[in-house]
């Protein structure tokens, strides 16, 4: 999907990787704080922004730590939406 590769929970869409950017879903509520967290920007791949979702350049996501908070993200959103 979206020319990459993608993770879903219980059918909702939750992370994936687009060349070497992690995009994650985490939601309208918490895409604006989401966008000043280093690394991360707004997700946008064909001129139109996905709100709700953000890309996390690899310096955002080279830890193990890092990949893995990154991660929680976007599936603690998807666990709170309900499966497909």
């Amino acid at each position: 999907m979206f020319g990459g590769i993608c993770f879903l929970v219980h059918g909702n869409m939750a992370c994936g990787i687009i060349g070497e950017d992690l995009i994650v879903r985490v939601g309208k509520a918490a895409y604006e704080k989401e966008l000043v967290s280093a690394h991360a920007r707004k997700f946008d791949i064909t001129g139109k922004v996905m709100t709700g979702w953000v890309m996390v350049s690899p310096e955002g996501h080279r830890s193990e730590e890092q990949l893995k908070a990154w991660l929680q993200k976007g599936i603690d959103f998807v666990r709170a939406l309900p499966p497909k």
